[in-house]
């Protein structure tokens, strides 16, 4: 991967299945060298124990990456009961053990209690950030992770099944800055026993989709620019929930100038943000003042 290629303008969204044992900075990487692109970034960090949606923002997409950071989420994960380890996945050590295996309808139970605006403890081994540091990097160094407990929004948790005694399967749909880990965690604790996850996948990522991903080997498979530009998904799919507004090709000059765009009438209420178009194309973020339109984020396209 070292060879240097020359770079193309792309711009779009990979919607990459992260294959396990691949960190999201290395996916990132690897992804922006097969398209020779410019600019890359990434939809929301996996876990490289965790597989899944993780979008890939390459060129003028890398400008919607925080709408897609805000977005609801969606993941099946595997909790393995009897065993905490320190990083609440199966990489860490043991650091307890239960011989208490919950019934199902326990679970059940139990369930209710973790929908809704709850309060979460992230795990030690985050990339949270504390005092300039990432607490995984502080947490194998050996030193003590203090992070403070955060109010996460889950929306829906169910068990999907019990392959086993020790294992159970379930799906959650949550919100911004949700640890599948720490509710994993916290789930056995709450049946008055321990554990981990010993499986975790994303299956949804505000607008990106299980159904549409692609894995890296059939992006590497496709080998070259042409065929790889038919695995891009637009850039204004990460702006789906944001109104679109239809623009003169004279208004989306100004705004490409970074200019306002007044108004004479049916200007939506201020402080509303609106999707400017023109054609088909995206032209900017743009948030009414209530008579004109502010540029907000301008795109290249």
């Amino acid at each position: 991967m070292s060879l240097k290629r020359p770079k193309n303008k792309v711009d779009g969204w990979v919607v990459l299945d992260k294959p396990l044992g691949l960190g999201s900075t290395q996916a990132v990487g690897r992804v922006r060298w097969l398209f020779a692109a410019e600019k890359a970034g990434h939809g929301g960090t996996l876990d490289p124990l965790a597989t899944g949606v993780l979008p890939i923002a390459l060129g003028e997409a890398t400008k919607t990456v925080p709408f897609v950071m805000d977005g609801r989420k969606e993941y099946r994960f595997t909790l393995r009961f009897g065993e905490a380890r320190a990083t609440d996945d199966g990489e860490g050590e043991i650091t307890a053990t239960s011989d208490v295996r919950p019934t199902d309808e326990a679970i059940h139970a139990a369930l209710s209690n973790f929908i809704g605006s709850i309060e979460q403890m992230p795990p030690a081994f985050s990339a949270l950030k504390i005092d300039g540091k990432r607490a995984y990097d502080l947490a194998r160094a050996g030193a003590t992770v203090e992070l403070k407990p955060r109010q996460v929004s889950i929306e829906r948790l169910e068990l999907l099944g019990r392959p086993d005694a020790d294992h159970a399967d379930f799906a959650v749909a949550c919100g911004k800055g949700t640890y599948i880990r720490s509710l994993g965690r916290d789930l056995a604790q709450a049946l008055g026993t321990v554990g981990h996850l010993s499986a975790l996948r994303r299956t949804v990522v505000g607008p990106f989709r299980e159904e549409a991903a692609i894995s890296l080997s059939k992006l590497e498979a496709l080998g070259h620019i042409p065929p790889l530009l038919g695995a891009l998904v637009p850039v204004a799919t990460a702006l789906d929930d944001i109104p679109a507004l239809a623009l003169t090709g004279t208004q989306a000059d100004r705004l490409r100038h970074g200019q306002p765009v007044l108004l004479t009438r049916d200007a939506p209420p201020s402080g509303t943000l609106v999707r400017a178009e023109t054609g088909s194309k995206l032209v900017a973020l743009v948030r009414s003042d209530g008579a004109a339109l502010q540029p907000v984020r301008v795109f290249n396209l």
